[in-house]
């Protein structure tokens, strides 16, 4: 029985005998209270980097972009203006107004295996820093039941067999003086934002593989059809030099060449056959199907509407909007974290433990007072000597640290590098389209000047179908400036981060806050 000093004057009175209930009470308050009076955490504390200083210019190129490219006259010739600071919508492959490809990026949403993977692996770093919280805040308490049957020595030349039953609960709990734990777990809040952002990137790569290669594909057909269009009008010179041939008009070398461009002509179909079909079986796996399988829609380029406001956010926003820089910047503070941990192994580690239970040889004497049973201990330790293990830590910690920050620098620069990249091209895109719609339009002029003429009789046959092959020559590049205004303006939505801040955050729909219909978590706040 524990008694406590009566104050001075007063006549003790006996302490009442500590019950089970009252001291396991006891026993558990200890830890908690220790968990109260932890000390404050070592280590850096991490602030989230500032945007680059240049970027409070406003511009991600060394001279300005035009505010609004150059227009050529039909498809894909509108212009386009960039709308500095106006904020991309989440779903911004819908800009191009095709509903076969909204509908083809909403399955593929669903049905991703890469998606998938990255959901799991959120989930995963979730579960793990759960699994963490509650080994490294909370008391760790066990039930203990045991029965065992023995024989001893009990007297000089005695023997006895005796029976003996015992239970215990058990608490123990490292008190985190110097924010070890705390480090741990922030490390760890810090994996799961990188696997968050992660799922994010996965989002946005997705979506813009399968714009641009419904780009590509719309593109590989078109050029497909004016080349088999070429090789048409030349088999039919072809035939007409045959026939010039054998009526001793021309020499057999004129057979010759045009033979040769013939094969040449016909020797480029099978490339673009086998591109296109390739194409088309990336648009099957990325939509999460066999490439045997049906139902992937088929692209051309006049289905697809080009966007004439390109909404451009501000260069100082871009580092709090591509999922690449917050992934890079979560795994900063798992690295700062990481220094706070080894830094808090140098210090005094304190340990507190306690058991309450009952011994006795019957199991009917369990719960009698005679049989209880209990401990309180505490246990302080300090490293001393290590052979700097301890040190060589925490160097190495810093060093890891200042690795993900020259990586966090280096995924900025090449985020910047993107946008820029995309901004030039479109400018470019614009102006090589406008001067390939010129060709084009010129040799379909001198096409149907070549018409009247050969109708006329001021022009041979074969000098008509030189100008038919020359105009759809020059179809085949006015296809490619085409697809190339696309596939950079998806480019450029991609570079800037896709408008993912305007929606919820893509993660699996068992996590905490989803919403099972979208499949799309709580939305994260922007900062």
């Amino acid at each position: 029985m524990l008694k406590s000093a009566a104050p001075a004057g007063t006549a003790a009175r006996p302490q009442k005998p500590l019950t089970p209930h009252r001291t396991l009470a006891a026993l558990l308050t200890i830890p908690l209270g220790a968990l109260l009076l932890g000390g404050c955490a070592v280590g850096p504390d991490f602030t989230s980097p500032d945007a680059p200083p240049a970027t409070s210019e406003g511009r991600y190129t060394p001279t300005p972009v035009v505010p609004q490219t150059v227009s050529a006259p039909g498809p894909a010739g509108a212009a386009q203006l960039l709308a500095m600071g106006q904020d991309i919508p989440a779903q911004w492959w819908t800009l191009f107004h095709s509903d076969s490809l909204d509908q083809l990026i909403r399955a593929a949403l669903l049905n991703s295996p890469s998606l998938a993977a990255a959901q799991a692996s959120l989930r995963q770093a979730q579960e793990t820093l759960n699994a963490q919280t509650g080994a490294l805040q909370y008391p760790n308490v066990g039930l203990q039941l045991g029965a065992q049957r023995e024989r001893a020595v009990v007297a000089a030349g005695t023997v006895a067999d005796y029976n003996l039953f015992n239970t215990s609960v058990n608490v123990s709990y490292s008190l985190d003086l110097f924010g070890g734990n705390r480090r741990t777990l922030e490390g760890l809040a810090a994996g799961v934002d990188y696997q968050r952002f992660q799922v994010e990137a996965a989002y946005l790569t997705l979506a813009s593989n399968l714009v641009t290669t419904a780009i590509r594909e719309a593109s590989l057909r078109a050029q497909l059809q004016a080349t088999r269009d070429v090789l048409a009008l030349q088999q039919k010179q072809l035939s007409v030099v045959d026939v010039q041939f054998n009526a001793g008009a021309v020499a057999r070398s004129a057979v010759i060449t045009q033979r040769t461009q013939v094969a040449q002509t016909r020797a480029t179909i099978p490339p673009l056959e086998k591109s296109l079909a390739q194409t088309r079986h990336q648009l099957s796996v990325y939509a999460g199907k066999l490439p045997s399988e049906l139902g992937v829609p088929e692209f051309q380029l006049d289905s697809l509407q080009l966007p004439t406001t390109l909404p451009v956010t501000l260069p100082s926003s871009l580092v709090r909007q591509r999922p690449d820089i917050r992934a890079s910047e979560a795994l900063l503070h798992e690295a700062s974290a990481q220094v706070g941990v080894a830094t808090a192994a140098q210090y005094p580690q304190l340990n507190l433990s306690a058991a309450y239970g009952t011994g006795a040889s019957r199991t009917g004497d369990l719960f009698s007072g005679a049989s209880t049973l209990w401990s309180l201990g505490a246990g302080l330790t300090q490293p001393l000597f290590n052979g700097g293990a301890l040190s060589a830590r925490k160097r190495a910690a810093v060093a890891a640290y200042d690795q993900a920050q020259a990586q966090y620098r280096s995924t900025v620069l090449g985020a910047f590098q993107n946008v820029a990249d995309a901004l030039r091209a479109i400018e470019s895109d614009a102006e090589a389209l406008r001067t390939q719609a010129e060709a084009e339009s010129l040799a379909r002029e001198a096409l149907n000047l070549s018409n009247d003429q050969y109708r006329l009789g001021a022009l041979s046959f074969l000098q008509l179908l030189d100008s038919q092959r020359t105009y759809q020559q020059t179809r085949i590049s006015l296809v490619q400036a085409q697809a190339a205004r696309y596939a950079d303006t998806a480019a450029l939505f991609q570079a800037l981060g896709g408008g993912w801040w305007n929606d919820a955050p893509l993660a699996d729909a068992s996590l905490p806050g989803t919403d099972a219909t979208t499949q799309r978590p709580q939305k994260l706040p922007v900062q």
